[in-house]
């Protein structure tokens, strides 16, 4: 994997605007999105003295406080409401020089395709604050970034902890929630960043230079927003690019390890596996039930070194989470942290809400909540967790197919329940290659043949849908089942979020269990 030194290496798009002295005052700029990211990217241009528009197509209250407060820090305009997505808005009465956009606006969105048509440079929130790097006077932290199709949020947060548990400054940061921007102008400045990047953030990034860098899975998602899973790919593989010393990738996904040997890194790069089996030389992975390092050390050819036991998790070590912490302890390992600091990690991590969340347990039946798991990969780590599982399922694909996933854990199924508005694309899956498996629910809205209760499984009431499929579950109990809330889709045609489905779950469990007891 040869490569040239960063230093030598300038991005493309208006080089000059690189560092905090660089030509930013007066520099006219449209940000797109008043999130969290868009919020740091206007604040941080107007402290730089750029003339700022931002525009958003939402017009509430929390939008309107924000607007009040980048007013007060000197962006010139803020343009909210449906009526300015049409077109790209003048700076002063004249183009804009520079767009930067906030992840999830799509590369054919009005604005974005302007911009480009002009020849206005369109950069992430990311770009923007790589090329102004630390604030002057501040550290200079190690980038170490993660991307892939699930498992970001856990693998960055557990890099988080074991880079602190290492008395390293750290912070988790990008799509995570903290915006890389209000990091990079932190006073003090950190020894670390944990960088979490979503493909719409890759897909407007010119150039990083990390310190180490991986992908921990790729599966097809978000194809909707990319045109084509070939173009999602290469938004992901862009995290790869001139990386310093370590591209992490997952060895038991040969894609992963394709997108390494297509990068161009800088010379010295090492390409560094994780598998959830036994590792072979330069991989991170599983042996005897421990979690075992064979590149950073020097006789690896002959020798591992522990890192964690699959004890550290608790009682449970979902393979998908064991992977995380792989990948995560490659990169804090390259960032140079002891194993002592992997294994405190591992001993004090605790699983977020809705992704793999235990809810309750009676009569020898595990309640589990995964809502999180939005796509069939992510579903697929759940199912591989547990066996003889009662699958409550369904929601919006997104664009993705389901026969490879109900392929593979077809064996472990006892019971499907669906709810969504349209299921009907899983249910056709499990027809085909689940025949001998129960299912209730996916039949679209004008088949004859639903019951009331499938009805309320498919109503646009999510809450309602979900106390039915948990009654559905409870029926069709044995002892040692699971019943496993993974949908393998998004949740948008009942429910706010993720996290609202994941609650409505809690709630009617919980429901379920006041009446038994």
């Amino acid at each position: 994997m040869g490569g040239l030194p960063v230093s030598t290496r300038q991005p493309n798009i208006r080089p000059e605007l690189r560092g905090w002295d660089a030509p930013w005052s007066g520099l006219r700029a449209v940000v797109t999105g008043l999130g969290v990211s868009g919020f740091a990217a206007a604040d941080t241009l107007a402290e730089l003295g750029a003339r700022v528009v931002v525009v958003d197509g939402s017009d509430g209250t929390t939008k309107r406080r924000d607007a009040d407060t980048l007013r007060l820090v000197g962006v010139s305009e803020i343009l909210l409401g449906e009526e300015h997505l049409a077109a790209l808005p003048l700076v002063d009465g004249e183009s804009a020089e520079i767009m930067v956009t906030s992840p999830g606006w799509r590369p054919d969105s009005a604005l974005i395709a302007q911009a480009r048509a002009e020849g206005i440079p369109v950069l992430s929130e990311v770009e923007l604050a790589w090329r102004l790097g630390p604030r002057p006077g501040a550290k200079t932290p190690n980038w170490l970034v993660v991307t892939g199709t699930n498992g970001k949020t856990t693998t960055v947060t557990l890099l988080e902890s074991m880079l602190i548990h290492d008395g390293q400054r750290a912070i988790a940061c990008g799509n995570i929630g903290v915006p890389v921007l209000d990091a990079i102008r932190d006073p003090q400045g950190y020894d670390a960043l944990a960088v979490e990047l979503s493909s719409f953030q890759l897909e407007y990034t010119e150039l990083l230079s990390p310190l180490a860098s991986a992908v921990l899975n790729l599966a097809e998602d978000h194809v909707d927003w990319h045109g084509s899973f070939a173009e999602y790919r290469a938004a992901k593989a862009k995290i790869y690019e001139n990386t310093e010393l370590a591209c992490v990738y997952n060895a038991d996904q040969q894609v992963t390890e394709d997108m390494v040997a297509e990068a161009d890194v800088q010379e010295g790069c090492r390409a560094i596996g994780f598998t959830t089996g036994a590792p072979g030389l330069s991989m991170l992975g599983v042996v005897d039930d421990l979690l075992v390092d064979r590149v950073f050390l020097d006789n690896r050819a002959h020798q591992a070194l522990e890192l964690a036991g699959l004890e550290d998790f608790g009682p449970l070590a979902p393979q998908h989470l064991v992977a995380n912490t792989l990948a995560a302890a490659a990169l804090a390992r390259a960032a140079g942290a002891a194993p002592e600091a992997i294994r405190a990690a591992v001993q004090g991590y605790e699983a977020g809400d809705h992704r793999i969340q235990p809810v309750a347990k009676a009569d020898d039946v595990l309640w589990i909540n995964d809502s999180k798991a939005t796509n069939p990969h992510a579903a697929a780590a759940s199912l591989r967790s547990f066996t003889d599982v009662i699958w409550i399922a369904g929601g919006l694909p997104k664009g993705v197919v389901y026969d490879e996933l109900i392929q593979e854990i077809a064996p472990r199924l006892r019971h499907v329940i669906l709810i969504g508005t349209d299921s009907s694309q899983l249910r056709s899956s499990l027809e085909r290659h689940a025949p001998g498996v129960p299912v209730i629910g996916g039949l679209l809205g004008d088949d004859e043949s639903r019951s009331e209760m499938e009805a309320s499984l498919a109503g646009e009431d999510g809450a309602r849908a979900m106390r039915a499929a948990v009654a559905e579950a409870a029926k069709a109990l044995a002892p040692h089942h699971t019943v496993l809330m993974a949908p393998a889709a998004a949740s948008m045609d009942q429910f706010a979020s993720y996290a609202a489905r994941g609650e409505a779950f809690i709630e009617a469990v919980t429901e379920l269990m006041t009446e038994r007891s």
